[in-house]
């Protein structure tokens, strides 16, 4: 009986060939190995003439080059904006996650640290509006102030704790931001395109375009951020180079003078901050009192 193709039942010919003439599967299949898993995973993404060796070369070291390649219609050799983004990103939050140090809430002049190992309690006040309200605890006691029921709840849930329980929140409290920030930061990136699209109005340029410039900027930044955790001397400029990585990635891509791209770099920085520092503090106030 003639061999088939087990992949389209195409009959294959004698000797069998190596690969289907139809479909171009593999005719020899065999229960696959611990290593064929490995290489499948990696392939030509992690090989060295792969296209995410290619893809990084020109993000670190080409600011706007691989999105002007892009939007030229070069695409085939690089991993595309998306799973760029989504890389390097869940890669650095991990990172982040597991790095992230127990903070030491200092409470007045003395540490949560020495105070859970003292009878004296605590007098913090957490949150404070004006006006007199606000959250936090006096002399040890709760205390919530002009502000809704069900927030002065949450509140209490996570502050009307003796000094032990409260360390043990606060040492949770940067596993939770982070688990959360990665979220606030995919949203956060469609909002960083759409402030450059209205700075560069009347280019002719759809937003999706200037979504792939946003998904390459924060690519980069990601990769930034993941560089001030080594233990090397000036990891610390990599926060320099977020802001002047992105001016000099939109002046390749979208072109024009100096002038033009420093005022619109500084809109859009404007606009971003403003953004970013509401994000952070939602974020940060729901891994505390809402997680």
């Amino acid at each position: 009986m003639a061999a088939s193709c087990l992949n389209c039942n195409a009959p294959l010919p004698e000797p069998k060939p190596r690969y289907c003439g139809a479909c171009g599967q593999e005719t020899n299949v065999k229960p696959p190995k611990v290593g064929e898993f490995i290489q499948q995973f990696g392939g030509a993404y992690f090989s060295t003439e792969g296209a995410l060796w290619r893809t990084l070369a020109l993000l670190l070291f080409k600011p706007g080059e691989l999105t002007r390649r892009y939007l030229a219609g070069r695409r085939k050799h690089y991993v595309l904006p998306l799973r760029l983004y989504l890389t390097i990103s869940l890669l650095v939050l991990l990172v982040l996650r597991v790095a992230s140090p127990a903070f030491n809430l200092k409470l007045g002049d003395e540490s949560l640290t020495g105070l859970a190992g003292s009878n004296r309690p605590p007098n913090v006040i957490l949150l404070g509006f004006g006006d007199g309200k606000g959250a936090g605890l006096r002399d040890g006691k709760f205390f919530c102030e002009g502000l809704p029921a069900w927030m002065c709840d949450r509140f209490r849930a996570r502050l009307d704790l003796d000094p032990k329980g409260l360390q043990r929140e606060i040492a949770l409290w940067p596993e939770r931001f982070m688990s959360r920030w990665g979220t606030a930061m995919f949203l956060l990136v469609p909002l960083f395109a759409l402030f450059t699209q209205l700075t560069y109005f009347g280019r002719g340029l759809r937003y999706t375009e200037h979504l792939v410039y946003a998904l390459h900027v924060h690519s980069f930044w990601f990769a930034a951020l993941a560089i001030t955790l080594l233990p090397m001397p000036g990891a610390d400029f990599a926060y320099l180079a977020m802001p002047v990585y992105a001016f000099i990635a939109a002046r390749r891509v979208y072109g024009g003078g100096w002038f033009g791209t420093v005022w619109r770099a500084l809109v859009v920085a404007m606009l971003y901050g403003i953004v970013l520092g509401v994000a952070l503090g939602i974020v940060a106030l729901w891994a505390f009192f809402f997680s």
